[in-house]
């Protein structure tokens, strides 16, 4: 049997568009003679759908969606995640699902059965548990199909008392298919190829794997669709950050590799260049799916702002983005002359506002309130605000989203303006620490200078005050940015890094930074998920909270 894996961008709720490609690959798959093609998990309406699933007619539209691609399923099979009703008159009203389309006809319905609620994951929310363990028979060979995590209890690893691959597997299947939408992460991909391997040599099976591509908002699915054989060995991989069609044959429970496949050992894709990908992936289809065409940018000179300008050039071309220098009197010089060199190393317009004269303003008006009392960070602020304003401005007369420059580690500790810095609509490196976002640099560079050297080499500063360094108010990022990961994505708490040999004093105060700021992280822009835990959907924790941890 030829299979064909369609590793495809859905768009959720689109379902025209989502039908266009379906249909698609469909029709490409039939010329390369294939009996089956395979779908990833939620295709028809995208994923995630969130509260869009609570709307009959997003239901009733999926249907005909799923109607319409049945109807070009005459001389070849489906498989296609779609979201059903759950007519038993219990429990919730809808099923993750996973339909097999033979001859037109639906013939098959497998429920998803392990819902996830952790993380970024809320299905239980949507949908019920499924308990039809059945093995599903296409042209002949017994396939044990399941969708994302009904393939991940194992018993290390376990978060459910069932196992729907047990109860598969005793129904002596020929191949397991799992269609999945498994967002990317820095470790996830060696995660997912990790469970996926074990499953395969626990029950000497070859595995078909199709998963996304694309990014939905702050998720961002890297495809990275596999086969692996019995003996737990990558034989074929899809390309991974764009969408790919493959087809490949299996003969007696072995598929056949293509001859001289060139796809990408996954294994060995640099952690710099995955993150790379992936967020001018997220800047790509954020703004391609919201139907934005161009990107602001405030260029500070420093480091961060540097390599979103780098993202944005990359994801939307130099001629779809502007860079502001906003200097004010704390400003120094080589942090303008290092901005105007990045805007030109990258063939970037740029615009020169100085902020002197509103910030002049603004302090007059404030001075019979203000007066005699010393400059501080309501002063600091002002600053930052008042770039906020000339950079929205310019984004509502000229049709610019800005992107917000904050990273990961400053977003931890408040290290930013609430309306000022903060703004945006949508965060590119929050979910990078400072450490991460000087590796990143450095990967850009590794040809030849993009990022001036200088920017790489000077002392971080906000440059709100006379002499300003950042280590004035943090220590230093590279032991900062080890106690935010471990209190962030690790979930150790106090008495635990003590134990790792960090100072007591010192992570006192961390974790008191990270904890107070919460009500400032719930009012930033959505973030570009890389990590295991980033801000946003994927933490959640109550602003007024007692943290005794």
């Amino acid at each position: 049997m030829k299979i064909t894996l369609a590793q495809l961008n859905y768009h959720p709720g689109n379902f025209e568009l989502n039908t266009k490609k379906m249909l698609e690959a469909i029709a490409q798959a039939k010329k390369e003679g294939s009996q089956l093609i395979v779908f990833a998990e939620l295709a028809t309406c995208g994923y995630p759908a969130k509260d869009l699933l609570d709307f009959d007619s997003f239901i009733d539209n999926s249907n005909k969606a799923l109607a319409s691609i049945a109807e070009t399923c005459d001389t070849i099979a489906a498989i296609v995640g779609c979201p059903v009703y759950n007519k038993t008159g219990k429990g919730k009203r809808l099923f993750n699902a996973a339909v097999v389309i033979e001859n037109k006809q639906i013939k098959n319905t497998i429920h998803k059965q392990l819902l996830p609620t952790y993380d970024i994951f809320d299905e239980y929310r949507y949908f019920e548990p499924g308990n039809n363990t059945a093995i599903v028979e296409i042209n002949g060979h017994k396939i044990a199909l399941t969708i994302c995590e009904d393939l991940w209890n194992l018993d290390d690893v376990s978060l459910y008392q069932s196992s729907p691959m047990e109860h598969l597997c005793n129904l002596n299947p020929d191949l397991i298919i799992n269609i999945a939408a498994s967002p990317f992460s820095k470790t996830q991909l060696q995660t997912r190829r990790r469970v996926t391997q074990r499953n395969a040599l626990k029950y000497k099976l070859p595995i078909v794997y199709v998963n996304h591509i694309g990014a939905q908002t702050d998720l961002i699915f890297d495809g990275g669709s596999f086969i692996m054989n019995a003996n737990g060995e990558t034989i074929a991989e899809l390309n991974m950050f764009e969408e790919d069609l493959q087809s490949f044959e299996l003969k007696d429970k072995v598929f056949e590799s293509k001859i001289g496949n060139q796809f990408p050992n996954h294994e060995f894709l640099n952690t710099a260049e995955s993150i790379e990908k992936a967020l001018v992936l997220g800047i790509q289809d954020y703004f391609e799916k919201l139907n934005f065409k161009k990107a602001i940018i405030g260029l500070s000179g420093g480091i961060d702002s540097a390599l979103v300008l780098y993202l944005a050039v990359k994801a939307l071309g130099s001629e779809n983005v502007l860079a502001v220098l906003l200097p004010s009197k704390y400003s120094s010089e080589h942090s303008v002359s290092d901005a105007v060199q990045m805007a030109n190393n990258l063939k970037v317009q740029y615009h020169n506002i100085s902020i002197e004269a509103q910030i002049n303003a603004i302090e007059h008006s404030l001075n019979p309130y203000f007066k005699d009392t010393p400059f501080g960070i309501a002063e600091e602020n002002i600053q930052s605000r008042s770039r906020a304003i000339l950079l929205m401005a310019l984004s509502n007369k000229f049709g610019y989203i800005l992107l917000n420059t904050s990273n990961k580690s400053e977003l931890a500790v408040g290290y930013g303006t609430l309306y000022g810095d903060m703004c945006g609509g949508l965060s590119v490196i929050g979910d990078l620490y400072k450490t991460e976002v000087y590796e990143l640099c450095n990967f850009i560079n590794r040809e030849h200078e993009i990022i001036p050297q200088n920017i790489l080499h000077k002392e971080p500063s906000a440059e709100l005050r006379p002499d300003q360094k950042d280590s004035d108010s943090l220590p230093s990022y590279e032991v900062l940015d080890q106690i935010l990961k471990l209190y962030l994505e690790d979930n150790l708490g106090f008495q635990q890094m003590i134990e790792k040999g960090f100072e007591a004093p010192l992570v006192q105060k961390i974790m008191k930074m990270v904890n107070m700021n919460e009500w400032k992280r719930w009012q930033a822009p959505p973030v570009l998920r890389v990590s295991s835990k980033s801000f946003g959907t994927g933490r959640k924790m109550p602003i007024e909270g007692i943290y005794n941890i």
